[in-house]
Formats: C-alpha cells, sequence, structure tokens
C-alpha cells in the first residue's frame, strides 16, 4: 500500500505540475507524459490520483482557489466591520496580503498564468473558477467597500472599482519582470513587494475617499 505521506507528495508535485505546464501550454498543448515527467513521477499515478488528465485540471483550480482563499478569507474578510473606517483597514489588509501572495511568491507566477489561461478560454473549469472562489470573495469585497464608501454593495461604481482593484494586483504579478527592469530593482523581494503594497493601498484610500457619500 502507498504510504500516505508520499501519496500526498506526488499528488501536491502533480498539481504543482498541472498549474506550470496547464498555465504556460494550455490543456489540449499539455500531455500526460510531461505532467508526469516534471512531477518526477510515472504516466499512472495522474489516473490514480485524479482520475486523468481533466482531474489534475480540476484539482489544480480547486488547489489554486483554496490557496488565494485562505490568503483572503485569513484577513478577516468574512467579518462584518462596524464602521466605514474599520471596513477600510479590513480592505487595506486584504489588498496587502493579496500583493504578498502574488507579488512577492515566486510560484505565485504559475497560479496566474493558470488562471489568465483558464479565464481566456472559458469552459467548466472557469466557470467553477468563478461561481465557487471569484463571485463570493468579489461580493464580500462590495459590502465592504460598500461600508467605508456609504453605497450600495450592488452600486455598478463599487462593483467596477473592486474589480479595477484586483486588476492592479494581478497587473503587477503579470509585469512583474517589467516593473522591476523599470525601477532598476534586481529582483523583486520583500521590500520591494512592500512598495508596490504601500502604492496599491494608497491608491485604494484615494479612490475610496472619492466613492464617498
Amino acid at each position: 500500500m502507498l504510504d500516505p505521506v508520499a501519496k500526498n507528495k506526488t499528488r501536491s508535485r502533480l498539481i504543482e505540475s498541472g498549474l506550470h505546464l496547464f498555465g504556460k501550454n494550455g490543456f489540449e498543448g499539455t500531455s500526460t507524459r510531461d505532467l508526469a515527467a516534471r512531477a518526477d513521477t510515472n504516466v499512472a499515478s495522474i489516473a490514480y490520483h485524479f482520475g486523468g488528465k481533466a482531474g489534475l485540471r480540476a484539482a489544480c483550480a480547486r488547489a489554486l482557489a483554496d490557496q488565494i482563499a485562505e490568503v483572503l478569507d485569513a484577513q478577516g474578510i468574512s467579518q462584518p466591520p462596524g464602521t466605514p473606517q474599520e471596513a477600510l483597514v479590513e480592505i487595506e489588509r486584504i489588498v496587502g496580503a493579496f500583493v504578498q501572495l502574488l507579488v512577492g511568491t515566486p510560484q505565485a507566477g504559475d497560479m496566474v498564468a493558470f488562471m489568465l489561461r483558464e479565464l481566456t478560454d472559458p469552459g467548466e473549469i472557469a466557470a467553477m473558477i468563478y461561481t465557487e472562489f471569484l463571485e463570493p470573495r468579489h461580493i464580500a469585497l462590495c459590502t465592504l467597500w460598500a461600508k467605508a464608501t456609504g453605497r450600495a454593495a450592488n452600486d455598478e461604481q463599487v462593483k467596477l472599482a473592486v474589480f479595477s482593484m484586483i486588476g492592479q494586483v494581478l497587473y503587477f504579478r503579470i509585469a512583474r519582470p517589467f516593473v522591476g527592469q523599470r525601477m532598476g530593482w534586481d529582483g523583486i523581494g520583500r521590500e520591494e513587494t512592500q512598495k508596490v503594497a504601500d502604492i496599491v493601498i494608497a491608491n485604494l484610500r484615494d479612490t475610496i475617499e472619492r466613492h464617498r457619500i
């Protein structure tokens, strides 16, 4: 019988392999042989752990959603604030954590590439990412934004403002090499990531102030 620890390690390596290769080459452009080789395991382990390549793809999506959700939820996204200032503090905390995860974590590159690939090729996985991860957290952020500004959570301006905020963070991840080059940074480590977080949060405060009624 396969040792449980080894079993979990193989499963994790396959998910890491899937995030990288599906994000880079797409589902159709990725073979089970390449997935297994990158994970340093045999092809049969994909069927054993996930039922096949499609099952691994779905597991990658869930792992990605779970990892981001863990960071965001740990920042108090599910705790309703009592005042506009408390709501602003919660949003700042969430955005700061989001920047640290996507910009400051090297492996986040595979996560973002996988998500962007799925979102540009709408299907079952993209629908799952939207309904199980994106929509509920976008709603939660809109609720915080509404509390901070005095607007309704379903206000069109509120929903677009939250998407804009998320987009800023994603841009710094996607354009990470160009940002580092233009800024003259040798790399993007803890200090540089904090500078990105500071400017995104400053933009957030300005936008919140403009939206207050």
